[in-house]
């Protein structure tokens, strides 16, 4: 909600500033400013980006309006951590087999529909519990596992915020490459002496670099931040993820391991230690 009213708040202070002195809005209506503009913005993007990262930027830009990384998701992610590692201290290893080989058939990931319909931290966290499973590795040689991949992980989740800070980055510079054609244009009517001809193109030059830097830091910059925060959570997720498992592997209970977790946690959707204890003993 707080991004819709901000992109409102963006169009109403300018737009109406610019009607309240006296500015008509027909005259911002140029469509083959924002062609040149956006299609530039775009070529740009498509080369300095792999073929892929278009429909996933457009997919994590479309997610912004409501986050899911929120205190119910948070006590999901714990619960199930909490779940498995008791049934494994209770029944042993083995017995969690089948839970973690197949996710989707498990009882216990069921109890947790959020967090099994995220492919990527469903097989994350079956992947560690497999490899725990084997008995085989200290809980400093788990740890720095854990590092690596979740150093990986962390720039994979920050390049869309880094492709879309590229095009915030650019506009500016594609609205003056539009504001250059116009004035060309402009050059190119002087000769027909048509005065009324001329200011149009001249607005319309200057509506370019309107264009292009009202969308780098109205909203393309903003979309970038916004990425880069919403990256920064999910690996934050992550992280309470790995410091409950080596927490778990370094012999302590369910219990303690995901208050390991619990505190890596961002203190805004953090839950509590009688919200987790609650949430973990009701399931």
């Amino acid at each position: 909600m707080a991004k819709i009213i901000g992109i409102i708040v963006v169009f109403a202070s300018v737009l109406g500033g610019y009607v309240l002195s006296h500015g008509k809005i027909a005259a911002l209506i140029q469509p083959f400013e924002v062609l040149i503009i956006g299609g530039a913005a775009f070529g740009a993007f498509m080369q300095a980006n792999p073929g892929y990262m278009t429909m996933h930027v457009i997919k994590k830009s479309m997610k912004m309006f409501g986050s899911r990384f929120s205190h119910a998701f948070y006590l999901e992610v714990l619960g199930l951590v909490y779940e498995i590692l008791n049934k494994s201290r209770r029944e042993g290893m083995m017995a969690i087999e089948s839970d973690i080989e197949d996710a989707a058939a498990s009882p216990i990931f069921a109890k947790y529909p959020a967090v099994l319909g995220d492919e990527r931290m469903t097989a994350f966290i079956c992947d560690y519990l497999r490899i725990m499973s084997t008995g085989n590795m200290a809980p400093h040689e788990l740890e720095g596992l854990f590092d690596m991949e979740l150093l990986s992980m962390k720039e994979e989740l920050e390049h869309p915020s880094h492709a879309v800070t590229g095009v915030a980055d650019g506009m500016p510079g594609f609205g003056i490459v539009a504001a250059v054609l116009g004035i060309v244009v402009t050059m190119a009517s002087l000769g027909d002496g048509d005065q009324k001809a001329i200011g149009m193109h001249v607005g319309a030059a200057l509506v370019g670099t309107f264009f292009g830097i009202l969308a780098a830091y109205g909203f393309f910059g903003p979309l970038a931040k916004c990425l880069e925060h919403d990256a920064k959570e999910e690996l934050n997720l992550y992280e309470s993820i790995k410091a409950s498992l080596v927490a778990s592997a370094s012999g302590m209970p369910p219990s303690l391991a995901v208050e390991f977790g619990r505190k890596v946690l961002y203190p805004k959707h953090r839950p509590t230690f009688a919200e987790l204890e609650q949430a973990v003993r009701g399931r």
